[in-house]
């Protein structure tokens, strides 16, 4: 593959799947999807494990175990760059560089958290990732999710459990974020979105979460204060989680998660 004359497009689905896109896949890239008409599959799709949610405080503890995953990082070596601060005497959050489809704890009572969106049958960003990443069960049973009003399986601010079904943790939580300029009250709609993520974790038994960043994409949320509103979120959990994971791409947003944290945890 000649890197001066091969579309960028090419060159960078290249690096990623490890095979050249047909000119097929991406006219249907460039393709807007119609969301309006019904998804169909060939074969009959499992019934996901799901649960509708809205807002509310719970209350756990425990002890912990290292958490495994591949990083992405400059460098290499599992867990590079993590932090870990104590949120109380039977919890632990780290903050780490890494991809979020290669993490795990014990692969029993683990979860991901993907930043969804409304449709929940995939998106760009760390969401498309994570689907990749799972295979075609995880979109099947996401589909099998009721719509609560047409196109929308996961209002802003809530969340759902699916299995993780090929990914090495156990469960996926799938919450969508406020569009920061869109929504009228974006703070609390980030707050709900962390918030339902954990009270769904904790009612299913997950001892161990991980989360990328919600809303910080096309979504616009300022880095900073995306910082605050998730840890302080998370802090209220406290107690319930024997892990509370970020892991986190780039390496600005990790800069800022580990300040925000080390503000919040270490005053």
């Amino acid at each position: 593959m000649n890197p001066v004359t091969t579309p960028l497009y090419t060159r960078i689905s290249h690096i990623f799947t490890g095979a050249r896109p047909s000119p097929k896949t991406f006219r249907n890239l460039r393709r807007p999807r119609d969301l309006s008409k019904p998804f169909s599959v060939n074969q009959p799709l499992p019934t996901p494990f799901t649960v509708i949610s809205s807002p509310r405080c719970c209350g756990g503890g425990g002890t912990t175990i290292a958490a495994r995953f591949s990083t992405m990082s400059s460098g290499g070596g599992d867990g590079q760059g993590t932090v870990e601060l104590r949120m109380s005497p039977s919890s632990v959050l780290k903050i780490q560089k890494g991809d979020i489809t290669r993490w795990s704890v014990d692969g029993s009572s683990d979860a991901i958290v993907n930043p969804a969106n409304e449709v929940m049958l995939g998106g760009g960003g760390a969401d498309g990732a994570i689907h990749r990443a799972a295979g075609p069960e995880l979109r099947a049973a996401c589909y099998k999710v009721p719509e609560v009003k047409p196109g929308v399986r996961c209002p802003t601010g809530e969340a759902r459990i699916t299995p993780g079904f090929k990914l090495p943790a156990s469960y996926v939580i799938h919450t969508v974020g406020p569009i920061y300029n869109v929504d009228g009250n974006p703070e609390a709609s980030l707050r709900n979105a962390y918030r339902n993520s954990l009270r769904v974790a904790k009612e299913h038994n997950i001892q161990y979460i991980a989360f990328t960043t919600i809303s910080c994409g096309v979504y616009g949320y300022p880095y900073d204060e995306a910082a605050t509103v998730a840890l302080s979120t998370v802090k209220e959990f406290a107690g319930d989680f024997k892990e509370v994971h970020f892991v986190l791409f780039l390496d600005e947003i990790y800069d800022v998660w580990v300040r925000k944290a080390r503000a919040l945890l270490q005053e």
